[in-house]
């Protein structure tokens, strides 16, 4: 790999608002990228996959994607042109299009296995999605399953704020990145 792959911040439905991990990582990781929709309230699939494609495609490096909610569908719905720039995906709280008319139109969600590392993390009580349907999620798509106990969303209303657990998980799929020799970095996001 000539490049260190970027990071592509990856928010769900209604976005990740100034205290949500997400927003962190991309304010303080040196390369990280946040990818911006038109319409974070009418999510449509075309539009938001076409966008997470655009922005996978508009550099030469490689990319690991950093996903939460409807996010993480969006991702697993790329193009397979576009899907051969990724390296590695941190899939965080899966939405479950099904079970919400405004999403419908992400599903079905794909079956398939991803043709690159990804790890999957769920809760056991993410009112969005059943941890039984994300388990179901890693072992269709291939992914290395993390199950937290009783974290929500994993987002700010459940307590998610820098989260440091999900920064080591994105460091593993990131190991060798110029961002990870710069401590402080780190340091800043895990306090």
């Amino acid at each position: 790999m000539d490049k260190p792959p970027r990071i592509l911040i990856v928010p769900g439905w209604h976005d990740s608002g100034p205290g949500h991990w997400q927003s962190l990582w991309a304010a303080q990781l040196p390369g990280a990228e946040r990818v911006v929709q038109d319409d974070w309230i009418t999510p449509h699939r075309d539009a938001w996959v076409g966008r997470l494609e655009e922005c996978i495609l508009s550099r030469p490096e490689p990319v690991v994607i950093a996903a939460h909610s409807l996010g993480c569908i969006a991702t697993t719905q790329i193009s397979a042109r576009a899907a051969e720039r990724v390296v590695g995906a941190l899939l965080v709280a899966p939405a479950d299009p099904e079970r919400r008319a405004q999403l419908i139109d992400f599903s079905p969600v794909p079956a398939a296995p991803l043709p690159y590392r990804s790890v999957l993390v769920a809760s056991s009580n993410d009112p969005f999605c059943p941890i039984r349907l994300a388990g179901a999620y890693a072992r269709a798509w291939g992914s290395e399953l993390v199950r937290l106990q009783n974290a929500g969303h994993v987002n700010v209303e459940s307590g998610h704020g820098a989260w440091p657990l999900g920064l080591a998980l994105l460091q593993s799929l990131t190991a060798g990145l110029a961002w990870s020799s710069t401590p402080a970095d780190a340091t800043a996001l895990q306090a």
